[in-house]
C-alpha cells in the first residue's frame, strides 16, 4: 500500500456513506432540508441585524458572527455531499480537500470562540448593567472579534502544512468527505458517520431558530418581516 502512496495526489474518491450507497438518494432528503433552514434562517438573522438600527449592539454583532460561521459550516460539506448523493460526482482535489479541511475546523473552533464571547457579553449585561457600554467598547469589541479570529486561525492551519506532508494512496476510496474522514477517521460505522455529518449541519440550522425564539428583538422583527411579505 505504501507503495501505491504519492505525496503529489491529484484527486480523491468520494464513497458517499459506506454501506448505504443504495439510500443515498433518500438520506439526501434530510440533509437538503436541514442545509436549506440553516441557509434561509442565518440569512434572516444576518439581513435583520444589518437593516435594524435596534440591533446595532454588542451581543447581535456577536451572534451575527456566529450566523456567518455556521453559514460557513455548513456550506464547507453538504454540497459537495448532494452532489455525490444525486450526481455521483465523487471526484474531489486535493487542493480542495485542504481547503474544505481548514474551513471546517476553522469554522468549528470559531464557533466555540464566538460562543464564549456570547458569554462574557451577557456577564458584563447581568452584573454590570450599568457599566456596560463603557466596559463593552466599540474598540474591545474589535480586539475581540480579532483576537477569536486570529486565534482560531493559529490552532488549525498548521494541521493543513501537515496533512500536506502525509502520503496518499491514489486508489484509497474515502467515505463522505477527504476532511471528514480526517476529522472522524476512527469513526468506522456508517450509522456514528451520518450522525457525524449530520453535526454539520444540525446546530447552524438551530441557532437563529434558538436565539429567534429566545430573543424578543428578533422574534418580533422576524414576525414583522413575515407580515410584510405575506
Amino acid at each position: 500500500m505504501y507503495n501505491l502512496s504519492s505525496y503529489h495526489t491529484e484527486d480523491f474518491t468520494l464513497l458517499g456513506i459506506p454501506g448505504l450507497e443504495q439510500y443515498h438518494a433518500w438520506i439526501s432528503i434530510p440533509f437538503c432540508f436541514i442545509y436549506l433552514v440553516a441557509i434561509v434562517g442565518n440569512s434572516i438573522l444576518l439581513y435583520l441585524i444589518a437593516v435594524e438600527q435596534s440591533l446595532h449592539a454588542p451581543m447581535f454583532f456577536f451572534l451575527s458572527m456566529l450566523a456567518m460561521t455556521d453559514l460557513i459550516l455548513s456550506t464547507t460539506c453538504v454540497p459537495k455531499t448532494l452532489t455525490i448523493f444525486w450526481l455521483g460526482a465523487q471526484k474531489i482535489s486535493f487542493p480542495g480537500c485542504l481547503t474544505q479541511l481548514f474551513f471546517l475546523h476553522y469554522s468549528f473552533v470559531l464557533d466555540s470562540a464566538i460562543l464564549l464571547a456570547m458569554a462574557f457579553d451577557r456577564y458584563v449585561a447581568i452584573c454590570f448593567p450599568l457599566r456596560y457600554t463603557t466596559i463593552l467598547t466599540p474598540k474591545l469589541i474589535i480586539k475581540i472579534v480579532v483576537g477569536i479570529s486570529f486565534r482560531s486561525f493559529c490552532v488549525f492551519v498548521p494541521c493543513v502544512f501537515l496533512v500536506n506532508r502525509l502520503p496518499f494512496c491514489r486508489t484509497h476510496i474515502i467515505p463522505h468527505t477527504y476532511c471528514e474522514h480526517i476529522g472522524v477517521a476512527r469513526l468506522a460505522c456508517a450509522d456514528i458517520s451520518i450522525f457525524a455529518n449530520l453535526y454539520v449541519v444540525i446546530p447552524p440550522a438551530l441557532n437563529p431558530i434558538v436565539y429567534g425564539v429566545k430573543t424578543k428583538q428578533i422574534r418580533d422583527k422576524v414576525i414583522l418581516l413575515l407580515f410584510l411579505y405575506l
